[in-house]
């Protein structure tokens, strides 16, 4: 007589056959040249936006812009040395961009954590509770590492909730 499969097995199943088929995918990744872009991009999008995000005062000496704005120069400048030391590579020197080869099982766990993490964001905003973001992100990352003892469950909630208590009523952080 067959048993009857926990959701957790279930899950895991799913997550086992996805994680076969992405453990034989591979992409080659000219990596300088993709860093280079993004950087750039990255820079110049943040630039673009600074003046909307942090107010300026006219009786600052140094305003709230200047080490982000030398930042994001800095970065930019590099990001540009990069992408030109490898397009002289590619265009001068007649060599191929340098590659790497990225595993995509490896990258969809990392987007998970992000994504685990972005949505802890997103619940502590909307909910303006961090103890509902906080038990989410202890039980999405008990399930994401496969935990299967309910006490582990159990100890992380409580442990979670009472440090939120302790800040919140012991030590008056509203957060």
């Amino acid at each position: 007589m067959k048993e009857k499969q926990s959701w957790m097995d279930r899950l895991d199943e799913k997550r086992d056959a996805i994680g076969r088929k992405l453990s034989e995918k591979e992409i080659k990744l000219p990596v300088d040249l993709v860093t280079g872009v993004f950087f750039l991009l990255l820079g110049a999008v943040i630039l673009a936006v600074m003046p909307s995000q942090v107010p300026v005062s006219d009786t600052d000496v140094v305003n709230g812009r200047a080490f982000p704005t030398l930042l994001m120069v800095v970065m930019m400048i590099c990001s540009g040395m990069v992408l030109a030391k490898e397009l002289y590579q590619i265009f001068v020197k007649k060599m191929p961009p340098a590659t790497k080869n990225i595993n995509l099982l490896v990258e969809v766990k990392a987007l998970e954590i992000l994504a685990i993490l972005l949505l802890t964001y997103v619940i502590c905003r909307v909910m303006d509770l961090f103890v509902i973001g906080a038990i989410f992100c202890s039980l999405a990352f008990l399930v994401y590492f496969r935990c299967r003892k309910v006490s582990y469950y159990a100890i992380t909630l409580t442990m979670a909730v009472l440090i939120w208590v302790a800040f919140r009523f012991g030590l008056n952080v509203n957060f």
